[in-house]
């Protein structure tokens, strides 16, 4: 029987950058949350490794030549000591390069799924060592739950009082290489700023409200859909919060109620036919 994973799409609802590190990381400050929509996986025994890849965003990955679910799979079984035999189902729903976490989500939810096949005897600091080794997203959605990611993605801390959000996530269809977007960075809020107790969605939407992105400004120069995007869900007055997520390109608006957000999700699908628009709700 195959063992099933989620690999949730994860939401930087901020995300505040520091200084350059000597090895050309940069140091980050953001609260992350995650959302009911993601990509779906499924492990089951094999002979060797293999991945079988479907789902609206499929065949734009099957282009690459080797996937992070794969790359996850091998760092795996040799910590675990073991051969890294399993044929891996991955149904591909999250746009690629999107800012949602779609790679680093899919090599977490790899650890997790495997993990459980494999039945392997590996400690919870040892898969953060792994997922690190992988990605500076990964540690953060092996963990899955709102958290402070500090850093370069590998200090967490776990942050309580985050009220489910309504949310609509709104993708133009273009693809912003992350270290484009570092190179046009030129303003950096730090990674100091205070993050106060969250006691249920008003205390939340305060504090979004008074952070943001520090990446925005920056991809919006190399991809100026994300600007319209932007403004699109900004003329929804229902909107509370409207900001980019990670590096983009998708952003997201933040929505008082599930009617709220279907009514502008509907709206913005009507008007912009080639844009990726899907309502959810953070965990």
């Amino acid at each position: 029987m195959a063992v099933p994973e989620f690999a949730r799409a994860k939401i930087n609802l901020t995300l505040h950058v520091g200084r350059r590190r000597d090895d050309f990381y940069h140091e980050l400050d953001s609260l992350v949350v995650f959302a009911d929509i993601g990509d779906e996986l499924a492990f089951s025994d094999a002979d060797d490794l293999a991945l079988d890849i479907d789902g609206p965003f499929g065949d734009a990955l099957k282009a690459e030549p080797d996937n992070l679910v794969l790359k996850a799979a091998r760092a795996l079984a040799r910590e675990a000591g073991i051969e890294p035999r399993a044929r891996i189902a991955l149904t591909k729903n999250l746009p690629l390069a999107s800012g949602l976490g779609g790679g680093s989500a899919d090599a977490a939810a790899a650890l997790r799924g495997l993990v459980k096949l494999w039945k392997a005897d590996i400690g919870e600091a040892a898969l953060h060592r792994i997922a690190l080794s992988l990605g500076a997203d990964v540690p953060v959605c092996l963990y899955g739950k709102p958290v402070r990611m500090e850093g370069i993605g590998e200090r967490l801390t776990e942050v309580h009082g985050v009220a489910p959000l309504d949310i609509v996530l709104v993708n133009p269809g273009v693809r912003v290489a992350t270290a484009d977007v570092f190179a046009r960075l030129d303003t950096r809020t730090g990674t100091d700023n205070p993050m106060p107790a969250f006691h249920g969605r008003d205390s939340l939407i305060g504090y979004l409200d008074r952070s943001c992105n520090d990446l925005e400004k920056p991809a919006a120069s190399l991809a100026p859909a994300i600007r319209e995007v932007v403004d699109a869900l900004c003329t929804d007055e229902a909107s509370l919060i409207v900001r980019m997520s990670g590096s983009g390109a998708t952003c997201y608006g933040l929505y008082a109620n599930a009617g709220d957000a279907a009514v502008a999700a509907t709206v913005i699908a009507r008007e912009h036919h080639d844009w990726w628009v899907k309502v959810a709700r953070t965990m």
